[in-house]
């Protein structure tokens, strides 16, 4: 499964955020069950980011979410947040018969 989170950031948070984010990605590339993760940054709005990430089951994305680091690492995001994320999951493929 695929994994898209929206984020918002205050301007004056967009290189805290750069920074916590890369400090932290290889730990959240370690974690079980996590293949891939990529972090996107709109090209027309500096503020707006995406992170995007495969997952091996849903199982293991909520073992994350449920992890003391995710805690961690999500609480010190949030407070740079300038709106409220949003976040989806997806399936890898979609076949249309």
């Amino acid at each position: 499964m695929i994994r898209i989170v929206k984020m918002c950031f205050k301007a004056e948070h967009v290189e805290d955020f750069k920074a916590l984010f890369e400090e932290r990605k290889h730990l959240i590339r370690a974690q079980e069950g996590c293949t891939h993760l990529e972090l996107l940054q709109d090209i027309n709005d500096p503020c707006v980011f995406f992170t995007y990430s495969f997952w091996d089951a849903p199982e293991y994305l909520e073992q994350y979410r449920n992890s003391d680091f995710f805690a961690d690492t999500w609480s010190k995001t949030k407070a740079l947040f300038a709106t409220k994320a949003a976040a989806w999951s997806v399936a890898q493929q979609v076949v249309i018969a």
